[in-house]
């Protein structure tokens, strides 16, 4: 073994208004604050999801693929409809229903992650 994994990098114009959207979505705390880095976990001992400011930042086009996107979340949900409701509560959208039990979403800033039922 090399290390262990320490989190997850996603850069985005506003790291801000963006990291509070996913908190609330994964019921994770912020562990570190900066104007141009936020930390969310379950704890600053965990790995975590950083959101890191990027300037030049422009939104994947995914699931079409003119402005392809590197990565996404699936979120593990028990019912769609409800999970869709408070995604949209929290200013993201419904990109795509995939099939029935695998909807693509997008989050405040345009990037791409799933709900994904089980």
């Amino acid at each position: 073994m090399i290390g262990t994994w320490h989190g997850l990098i996603i850069n985005c114009p506003k790291p801000q208004q963006l990291a509070p959207f996913y908190a609330e979505l994964l019921d994770y705390v912020t562990v570190q604050d900066e104007p141009d880095w936020v930390v969310i976990g379950k704890s600053p001992d965990q790995p975590g999801i950083a959101f890191q400011l990027d300037e030049n930042f422009v939104p994947p086009t995914w699931p079409e693929l003119s402005v392809p996107t590197h990565l996404h979340i699936d979120i593990r949900i028990a019912d769609l409809d409800a999970a869709l409701a408070e995604v949209e509560r929290l200013g993201g959208k419904l990109r795509q229903k995939s099939v029935a039990d695998f909807w693509v979403c997008s989050d405040p800033e345009g990037l791409p992650f799933c709900l994904v039922k089980f």
